[in-house]
This record gives structure tokens, C-alpha cells and sequence, in this order.
């Protein structure tokens, strides 16, 4: 089980702030492809990566990169400066 958390408008779309994921993906991108199988809401949030940061366990990461042993994972826009 992976705790998965969803931020600004990712978490808009999905309806949900985190939730607990039983998971067989090895990486992140599989993980996505998971999710957006799922149902529409997680499709639409998921539609577009570039527009997405992940990160594993609270430090910025890649969509190849591997899940072993990582326990949250956090979906979020870029964030812009100001």
C-alpha cells in the first residue's frame, strides 16, 4: 500500500486530498497508468504529465522512477514564482 497524495488542481479534479493505494506498479509512470484506468475524474487529472511534478517520500523524482520501498507519493502542478 502506497499513501498517495493529491495537491491544487489535481486534487479538484480527483475529489480527494490522499488516499491508501494497493498498487503492483514498480514505477511511478506505472502507478499513473493505474490510476488513470481507474475512472474518468483520474484520467482528466493524469491527461497531461508535463503539467504534473511527483514526488517520492517528499523529494522531487521522475516518473521512471522506482517505487520499492517508497510510501507516499505526492501528484502536484509546477509551482510558479511570484
Amino acid at each position: 500500500m502506497i499513501n498517495v497524495l493529491y495537491f491544487a488542481w489535481v486534487r479538484e479534479r480527483i475529489g480527494l486530498p490522499k488516499e491508501m493505494v494497493e498498487t503492483n506498479a514498480t514505477t511511478v509512470l506505472q502507478l499513473v497508468e493505474e490510476l488513470r484506468a481507474r475512472e474518468e475524474r483520474y484520467a482528466l487529472a493524469f491527461s497531461d504529465l508535463t503539467a504534473l511534478r511527483v514526488a517520492l517520500d517528499q523529494d522531487l523524482s521522475d516518473f521512471d522512477a522506482k517505487l520499492d520501498g517508497v510510501r507516499e507519493v505526492a501528484f502536484f502542478p509546477p509551482m510558479t514564482g511570484g
